[in-house]
């Protein structure tokens, strides 16, 4: 018979730290005024031994019922790897408004019209409020079961009860156990209810669905350990007036990191988008001065983006430089370049650069796409509509080789792209729908990039 100790405790509400008296500044997150005194309860074990408990070799294991679950949508299977995994906890995160409860209520539909009972956990709303919501998705409902309810003892009771086939908790800020002596949402609770799900979920091999969100520094709310317990983690992201929504995986331990998934968000919910590079390209204006067209990559999908760049006399004595969509560092990089390297003088010229569509950009393939933009805007030339660019920019000014540049410049022909400038050590890429035009260095490149059919004077330049 285990025996029960309580104790007094306080815990930082940012990054979890315990202390045994209160403390003004966290010493682990750095953030003041964030401990909250706390009461634990703690139940000694009772050292049964279970078959799980004991060691086993490794091929001897059986891996059981693995099968994925799939999904009709084909854009979600991508990100996760191939389909749900049985007794998986995955974690559904991003800003309020952009769209997790009405794409997780839409794969709960979709699950439930093929593989039975799904069972939709929400703390947040009623259900009429969600049926009202499931009416403007057209969504029927068969098969869905919702239960609107925030103690987490009566949550598992009445799932072990319903076995369902997918359980999504809608959110996990919103879920409480009685025991513990903090209001939910609080890094106490949301970490012991997201390990009791974590539990259930392996026990009875459902996969668990379960949202979060995000601080305005973007990370999950409260807990960051959320992100060390569950399975995988998913972020929804989207500008805030852009239909487009990216689903990014993060953390996957069942598939690769860094996949996305791409939707746009319409009347009818949140619909795939099939061809995103012609998607993203659709409204580029091949006459338009300051805009180069960069092959990225976003996991293993290449993605052909716009990249725009502005530069204009400021009006202060410090030029502002603003970046949307790409990195911050990485344009003052580019921009430090182009000054020495290439002898453009951009001190004094305000530089906004801005990837169209809503898109962000964080690697560096797409520094000679930006280059030519922004040389583009200052000697008001305009870059070749049939061309494209990509290589890393170095300090000195060389051009270093990418990955999976075969990948993309097959993305490239797809949609009709003829020329493409290179690093020189990539020349020998396999390419045969698109004329490579390979370079050593930046100065070359923007030599070979730009039409000279614009008359901006020379001295300019220098």
């Amino acid at each position: 018979m285990g025996t029960s100790d309580k104790r007094t405790v306080f815990v930082c509400q940012q990054c979890g730290k315990k202390s045994l008296k209160w403390l003004g500044r966290c010493p682990s997150c750095q953030q003041w005024n964030t401990f909250v005194e706390t009461t634990v309860t703690r139940d000694a074990p009772s050292r049964t031994l279970t078959p799980e408990s004991l060691p086993r070799e490794l091929a001897q294991v059986a891996t059981g019922d693995t099968d994925r679950i799939p999904l009709p949508l084909s854009e979600f299977n991508r990100v996760l790897g191939g389909g749900i995994v049985p007794g998986s906890l995955v974690l559904v995160g991003g800003d309020p408004g952009i769209g997790k409860s009405t794409l997780l209520l839409q794969v709960s539909a979709r699950i439930a019209g093929i593989q039975s009972k799904v069972a939709y956990v929400s703390g947040e709303e009623t259900p009429g409020q969600i049926k009202l919501r499931s009416q403007r998705l057209g969504i029927p409902g068969e098969g869905l079961y919702l239960l609107a309810e925030t103690d987490l003892e009566i949550i598992l009771q009445q799932l072990s009860e319903l076995s369902p086939r997918l359980v999504v908790v809608d959110s996990i800020q919103s879920v409480s156990l009685p025991e513990l002596d903090t209001a939910a949402g609080s890094i106490t609770q949301v970490r012991e209810c997201t390990l009791r799900l974590m539990h259930w979920a392996k026990h009875s091999r459902t996969p668990v669905f379960i949202t979060g969100h995000v601080t305005k520094e973007g990370t999950i709310a409260g807990p960051r350990v959320l992100e060390h317990i569950v399975d995988a983690v998913l972020y929804l992201e989207g500008e805030q007036f852009s239909a487009y929504r990216l689903l990014r995986c993060v953390k996957n331990r069942f598939g690769s990191t860094n996949e996305v998934g791409i939707f746009e968000m319409q009347e009818q919910g949140l619909v795939e988008v099939d061809n995103p590079s012609q998607v993203f390209l659709s409204q580029r204006w091949g006459e338009g001065v300051g805009s180069a067209v960069v092959p990225t990559l976003e996991g293993t999908r290449p993605l052909l983006v716009e990249i725009q760049a502005l530069t204009t006399p400021t009006s202060f004595g410090l030029p502002r430089r603003t970046a949307n969509g790409v990195d911050f560092g990485r344009l003052l990089l580019v921009t430090a370049v182009l000054t020495k390297r290439v002898g453009l003088r951009l001190g004094n010229q305000d530089i906004i650069a801005n990837v169209t569509g809503g898109l962000k950009i964080s690697e560096p393939a797409a520094d000679l796409g930006l280059a030519l933009a922004i040389a583009s805007s200052f000697r008001d030339m305009r870059v070749d509509p049939n061309l494209m660019a990509v290589g890393e920019i170095g300090l000195s000014g060389e051009l270093r080789t990418v990955s999976q540049l075969e990948r993309r410049l097959a993305e490239a022909a797809r949609l009709g792209f003829k020329r493409c400038i290179v690093p020189e050590v990539s020349h020998r890429s396999h390419a045969p729908d698109i004329e490579l035009i390979p370079v050593s260095n930046l100065r070359e490149a923007i030599a070979r990039g730009l039409l000279r059919d614009k008359t901006k004077a020379p001295a300019d330049e220098s």
